[in-house]
């Protein structure tokens, strides 16, 4: 009676484990389980040097291999956190690369009018029209003949 007992709660279990969300996401979350295991390995190095004989409290204030373990394990924990916390991420599905293609295709041409100055005279002249080339032509007295004039007149 006890063995049949016991598989009911086995079984409870099992399908109350089937419903927690945290655990679908554990086992579907690939980067989940490495965060963890990442926390896991570090915090058990990181007990390793403690218990090395020196007393915690200067192991860890003096063991700078000791610090970084528990660095690595703290940040390790929060991303796993953090991946907990969102929504389970979709993968993405790949779409033409149409947006990707077109963007190269616009830098390749920023980049080809920036460096390529007949390039570029060529699109402003198609974009506002040819430059017209004039020669400037004065219709002014020169400066050394208006003194004279100007003398002349006033006497």
């Amino acid at each position: 009676m006890a063995a049949k007992d016991s598989i009911g709660k086995a079984s409870a279990a099992a399908h109350a484990a089937q419903r927690n969300q945290y655990i679908k996401r554990l086992i579907e979350d690939e980067e989940l389980r490495g965060n963890l295991l990442a926390a896991y390995t570090a915090a058990r190095s990181a007990y390793g040097r403690v218990g090395n004989g020196k007393p915690a409290a200067k192991a860890l204030f003096e063991d700078r291999k000791l610090q970084r373990e528990l660095v690595e394990a703290a940040v390790a924990l929060r991303e796993a956190g953090e991946a907990l916390k969102e929504p389970a991420r979709r993968p993405r599905k790949r779409r033409g690369g149409a947006g990707r293609a077109l963007l190269l295709v616009l830098v390749g041409a920023v980049l080809a009018l920036a460096l390529s100055e007949g390039l570029r005279s060529k699109v402003l002249d198609m974009l506002f029209g040819a430059e017209e080339e004039f020669d400037y032509s004065s219709t002014t007295i020169p400066a050394q003949d208006a003194p004279s004039s100007v003398g002349a007149s006033a006497s």
